[in-house]
Protein backbone atom coordinates (compact mmCIF):
# COMPACT_ATOMS: atom_id res chain seq x y z
CA UNK A 1 0.00 0.00 0.00
CA UNK A 2 2.68 2.32 0.78
CA UNK A 3 4.05 2.05 -2.94
CA UNK A 4 0.71 2.72 -4.26
CA UNK A 5 0.71 6.03 -2.45
CA UNK A 6 4.38 7.12 -2.77
CA UNK A 7 3.76 6.51 -6.65
CA UNK A 8 0.91 8.99 -6.30
CA UNK A 9 2.54 11.23 -4.68
CA UNK A 10 5.16 11.12 -6.89
CA UNK A 11 2.53 11.77 -10.15
CA UNK A 12 0.93 14.44 -7.87
CA UNK A 13 4.19 16.59 -7.30
CA UNK A 14 5.03 16.00 -11.05
CA UNK A 15 1.89 17.48 -12.12
CA UNK A 16 2.53 20.57 -10.28
CA UNK A 17 5.97 20.97 -11.39
CA UNK A 18 4.93 20.30 -15.42
CA UNK A 19 1.39 22.84 -14.81
CA UNK A 20 3.46 25.10 -13.66
CA UNK A 21 5.90 24.87 -16.38
CA UNK A 22 3.09 24.84 -18.44
CA UNK A 23 1.69 28.08 -17.61
CA UNK A 24 4.89 30.10 -17.42
CA UNK A 25 5.95 28.93 -21.12
CA UNK A 26 2.33 29.97 -22.67
CA UNK A 27 1.68 33.04 -24.99
CA UNK A 28 -0.48 34.67 -22.94
CA UNK A 29 1.94 34.63 -19.92
CA UNK A 30 4.94 35.68 -22.09
CA UNK A 31 2.83 38.67 -23.61
CA UNK A 32 2.02 40.01 -20.20
CA UNK A 33 5.72 40.03 -19.13
CA UNK A 34 6.46 42.05 -22.65
CA UNK A 35 4.02 44.35 -21.87
CA UNK A 36 4.87 44.86 -18.45
CA UNK A 37 8.91 44.88 -18.99
CA UNK A 38 9.33 45.35 -22.77
CA UNK A 39 12.74 44.49 -24.15
CA UNK A 40 13.45 42.07 -21.05
CA UNK A 41 11.55 39.77 -22.19
CA UNK A 42 14.74 38.93 -23.46
CA UNK A 43 15.71 37.73 -20.76
CA UNK A 44 12.94 35.46 -20.10
CA UNK A 45 13.83 31.81 -21.52
CA UNK A 46 17.13 32.70 -19.30
CA UNK A 47 15.50 32.59 -16.18
CA UNK A 48 12.51 30.19 -17.14
CA UNK A 49 14.75 28.00 -17.76
CA UNK A 50 16.38 28.44 -14.27
CA UNK A 51 13.51 28.56 -12.64
CA UNK A 52 12.44 24.91 -13.95
CA UNK A 53 16.06 23.17 -13.00
CA UNK A 54 15.63 24.84 -9.53
CA UNK A 55 12.15 23.83 -9.40
CA UNK A 56 13.16 20.38 -10.81
CA UNK A 57 15.43 19.86 -8.72
CA UNK A 58 12.55 20.23 -5.32
CA UNK A 59 10.60 17.89 -6.90
CA UNK A 60 13.35 15.34 -6.42
CA UNK A 61 14.56 16.04 -2.91
CA UNK A 62 10.41 16.28 -2.30
CA UNK A 63 9.30 13.35 -3.41
CA UNK A 64 9.24 10.00 -2.03
CA UNK A 65 12.01 7.54 -3.55
CA UNK A 66 10.64 4.04 -2.71
CA UNK A 67 13.39 0.92 -2.35
CA UNK A 68 12.44 -0.92 -4.94
CA UNK A 69 14.76 -1.98 -7.77
CA UNK A 70 12.52 -2.97 -11.30
CA UNK A 71 15.79 -4.62 -12.56
CA UNK A 72 19.33 -4.52 -12.52
CA UNK A 73 21.10 -5.86 -15.62
CA UNK A 74 23.78 -8.10 -15.29
CA UNK A 75 26.71 -8.23 -17.43
CA UNK A 76 27.21 -7.61 -20.78
CA UNK A 77 23.67 -6.23 -20.83
CA UNK A 78 23.93 -3.38 -18.32
CA UNK A 79 26.96 -1.71 -20.91
CA UNK A 80 25.21 -2.82 -23.88
CA UNK A 81 22.26 -0.38 -22.57
CA UNK A 82 24.40 2.08 -22.93
CA UNK A 83 25.00 2.00 -26.46
CA UNK A 84 21.14 3.62 -26.98
CA UNK A 85 21.60 6.18 -24.58
CA UNK A 86 24.94 7.38 -26.36
CA UNK A 87 23.55 7.44 -29.53
CA UNK A 88 20.50 9.08 -28.67
CA UNK A 89 22.70 12.03 -26.52
CA UNK A 90 23.95 12.19 -30.20
CA UNK A 91 20.73 12.33 -31.34
CA UNK A 92 19.63 15.50 -28.83
CA UNK A 93 23.21 17.26 -29.91
CA UNK A 94 21.72 16.59 -33.73
CA UNK A 95 18.93 18.24 -33.04
CA UNK A 96 20.29 21.37 -31.47
CA UNK A 97 21.77 21.71 -34.60
CA UNK A 98 18.80 22.59 -36.48
CA UNK A 99 17.27 24.79 -33.96
CA UNK A 100 19.97 26.15 -31.96
CA UNK A 101 21.00 25.14 -28.03
CA UNK A 102 21.59 28.91 -27.27
CA UNK A 103 17.95 29.83 -28.35
CA UNK A 104 16.85 26.83 -26.91
CA UNK A 105 18.52 27.82 -23.63
CA UNK A 106 18.10 31.58 -23.59
CA UNK A 107 21.52 32.86 -23.71
CA UNK A 108 21.48 33.86 -27.64
CA UNK A 109 18.24 36.22 -26.34
CA UNK A 110 20.42 37.52 -23.56
CA UNK A 111 23.16 38.46 -26.01
CA UNK A 112 21.30 39.94 -28.53
CA UNK A 113 19.39 42.14 -25.26
CA UNK A 114 22.99 43.21 -24.45
CA UNK A 115 24.16 44.07 -27.84
CA UNK A 116 20.86 45.92 -27.94
CA UNK A 117 19.83 44.07 -31.22
CA UNK A 118 16.28 42.44 -29.41
CA UNK A 119 12.94 42.73 -30.94
CA UNK A 120 10.69 42.35 -28.61
CA UNK A 121 7.76 41.17 -30.94
CA UNK A 122 9.84 37.49 -30.83
CA UNK A 123 8.84 37.84 -26.94
CA UNK A 124 11.30 35.10 -25.50
CA UNK A 125 12.36 33.24 -28.54
CA UNK A 126 12.74 33.36 -32.56
CA UNK A 127 10.79 30.10 -33.42
CA UNK A 128 12.07 28.09 -35.73
CA UNK A 129 10.39 25.99 -38.23
CA UNK A 130 12.36 23.58 -40.12
CA UNK A 131 11.97 20.19 -41.65
CA UNK A 132 16.11 19.24 -41.91
CA UNK A 133 18.12 16.28 -39.81
CA UNK A 134 15.88 14.45 -37.49
CA UNK A 135 12.93 16.27 -38.12
CA UNK A 136 12.46 14.91 -41.12
CA UNK A 137 11.40 11.69 -39.12
CA UNK A 138 9.68 13.04 -36.24
CA UNK A 139 8.24 16.44 -35.55
CA UNK A 140 10.10 16.37 -31.66
CA UNK A 141 13.25 14.94 -32.08
CA UNK A 142 14.02 16.15 -28.77
CA UNK A 143 12.01 14.51 -26.84
CA UNK A 144 12.11 11.13 -29.21
CA UNK A 145 15.96 11.03 -27.52
CA UNK A 146 15.62 12.52 -24.33
CA UNK A 147 13.04 9.59 -23.66
CA UNK A 148 15.31 6.62 -25.26
CA UNK A 149 18.31 8.72 -23.15
CA UNK A 150 16.18 8.25 -19.87
CA UNK A 151 14.97 4.91 -20.79
CA UNK A 152 18.22 3.09 -21.58
CA UNK A 153 19.31 2.80 -17.88
CA UNK A 154 21.43 -0.53 -16.41
CA UNK A 155 19.67 -0.32 -13.20
CA UNK A 156 15.81 1.03 -12.64
CA UNK A 157 13.98 1.21 -10.13
CA UNK A 158 10.03 2.46 -8.79
CA UNK A 159 11.13 6.27 -8.69
CA UNK A 160 12.76 6.30 -11.72
CA UNK A 161 9.88 4.14 -13.47
CA UNK A 162 7.22 6.59 -12.48
CA UNK A 163 9.56 9.62 -13.29
CA UNK A 164 10.27 8.37 -16.73
CA UNK A 165 6.57 7.61 -17.39
CA UNK A 166 5.44 10.99 -16.19
CA UNK A 167 8.36 12.84 -18.56
CA UNK A 168 6.85 10.98 -21.51
CA UNK A 169 3.08 11.51 -21.04
CA UNK A 170 4.45 15.35 -20.31
CA UNK A 171 6.46 16.02 -23.69
CA UNK A 172 3.42 13.97 -25.38
CA UNK A 173 1.12 16.63 -24.02
CA UNK A 174 3.39 18.85 -24.33
CA UNK A 175 3.45 18.68 -28.17
CA UNK A 176 -0.06 19.84 -29.09
CA UNK A 177 0.41 23.40 -26.86
CA UNK A 178 3.80 23.59 -28.86
CA UNK A 179 2.12 22.77 -32.19
CA UNK A 180 -1.02 24.93 -31.74
CA UNK A 181 2.37 28.17 -31.51
CA UNK A 182 3.86 26.93 -33.87
CA UNK A 183 0.88 26.27 -36.56
CA UNK A 184 -0.10 30.06 -35.23
CA UNK A 185 3.08 31.45 -36.14
CA UNK A 186 3.78 29.70 -39.54
CA UNK A 187 0.32 28.68 -40.31
CA UNK A 188 -0.40 26.48 -43.19
CA UNK A 189 3.36 25.36 -43.98
CA UNK A 190 3.62 23.68 -40.35
CA UNK A 191 0.09 22.41 -40.43
CA UNK A 192 1.02 20.68 -44.05
CA UNK A 193 4.17 19.07 -42.58
CA UNK A 194 2.50 18.01 -39.12
CA UNK A 195 -0.15 16.17 -41.32
CA UNK A 196 3.41 14.24 -42.87
CA UNK A 197 5.75 13.61 -40.18
CA UNK A 198 4.46 11.48 -37.13
CA UNK A 199 4.90 13.64 -33.65
CA UNK A 200 7.42 11.82 -31.47
CA UNK A 201 7.70 8.21 -32.82
CA UNK A 202 8.90 7.68 -35.97
CA UNK A 203 5.71 5.32 -36.98
CA UNK A 204 2.24 6.57 -38.12
CA UNK A 205 -0.55 5.52 -35.68
CA UNK A 206 -3.93 5.43 -37.74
Amino acid sequence: MSYILNVLIIIILFIVFAFVHTVLASFKIKKIVKDRLGNLIALYRLFYNIFALISFYFFLITAPHPDTTIYDLSNPFDFIILIPQFFSLIGILWAFKFTGFGEFSGIAQAVRWFKGEYQPESLDEKMTFTTEGPYKFVRHPLYLFTIIFLACRPVMDLFYLVLLFCTAVYFYIGTFYEEKKLSQVFGDEYIKYREIVPRIFPVRIK
